[in-house]
């Protein structure tokens, strides 16, 4: 069992924007005044200076155009609807958004397997959506695949029940918590679990401020500790930077990136980045408008590729 993978999927945005439907939750979300044509040219160029940040330290990205006619503004985020494994199981997720179930394209799969992948086989979730019904992929899953547990955080975006299924189907053991945020003097859930955590092979980023209940935030650490993890804890500020969203990958010559946004690096303390740096190297790459409209940020934007190949 591997924790992290050289090979990542990405898909380059053709209309990107904020999207009305995800904001009713995603309170990271804001239109910042800009029209969605120079929203959608800042948000390609973010997103093609982050893949060549990868290429340039040896991770094998696939890129895949989005589809103009899906009118899917959240596409450049694949991590939420379709997660691959190492048995080459692949699991497709129930969107919370309308507009985002239409991201769910079989041309990504079929591309996937054109690069060299074998895909055994697809659980598929998506049916819940009938009953309102949601998990959003290894955004709302932050998976310790070694140690094979799925840290969740409730939310209108990952029901438990749903959770459970997937930890039954794919061999977890479910860590379940709720997370908050601030908005308007109010604790909100947190739309997605990556936002405000990441595990890596021998270390996770924790936002342990954002879990108000003590005993669902003892037993969290508890977790990470008692797999040999080190701990590194973020504040509720650095969150709002995206600190929690980041995702530990392979490069080349067999050395490891923890890949995060230019803002969420520039929120963090020496120290912190000390931590960080004594179990791998640190990857940034400016994601502004990226952040801004979409609410999601590096982490978001990397489906990763366990699959077998061919």
């Amino acid at each position: 069992m591997k924790q992290i993978t050289n090979t990542i999927v990405m898909i380059r945005p053709v209309q990107f924007r904020m999207n009305e439907q995800t904001a009713v939750n995603n309170y990271y979300q804001d239109d910042a005044g800009i029209d969605a044509q120079k929203a959608n040219i800042k948000a390609q160029q973010e997103f093609d200076g982050f893949v060549q940040a990868l290429k340039d330290v040896g991770v094998h990205v696939i890129v895949i155009n989005d589809d103009p006619n899906n009118d899917t503004p959240d596409s450049i985020f694949p991590n939420n609807w379709v997660s691959f494994h190492e048995n080459g199981d692949v699991g497709l997720y129930p969107m919370f958004a309308v507009n985002r179930r239409r991201e769910r394209r079989p041309e990504v799969l079929d591309t996937i397997e054109a690069s060299g992948f074998e895909i055994k086989n697809i659980i598929d979730y998506t049916e819940a959506e009938d009953e309102e019904v949601f998990l959003e992929g290894t955004g709302s899953l932050v998976l310790d695949r070694i140690n094979r547990k799925a840290y969740c955080a409730l939310s209108p975006r990952a029901e438990e029940t749903l959770l459970i299924e997937f930890c039954e189907d794919f061999e977890y053991s479910p860590v379940v918590f709720t997370a908050y945020q601030t908005v308007e003097g109010k604790r909100l859930p947190i739309y997605h679990t990556n936002v405000m955590m990441g595990v890596g092979e021998t270390f996770a980023v924790v936002c342990l401020d954002c879990i108000d209940d003590k005993k669902e935030r003892k037993s969290l650490v508890n977790h990470l500790r008692n797999d040999g993890k080190e701990v590194i804890y973020i504040t509720e500020d650095q969150v709002n930077s995206f600190a929690g969203n980041m995702l530990q990958v392979a490069g080349s010559g067999d050395k490891r990136y923890l890949v995060m946004s230019s803002a969420a690096y520039k929120s963090l303390t020496k120290a912190q980045i000390q931590k960080i740096e004594n179990h791998c190297a640190i990857l940034h790459s400016d994601l502004n408008t990226i952040e801004t409209l979409g609410g999601g940020s590096a982490r978001c934007m990397m489906a990763e590729v366990f699959l077998p190949a061919k």
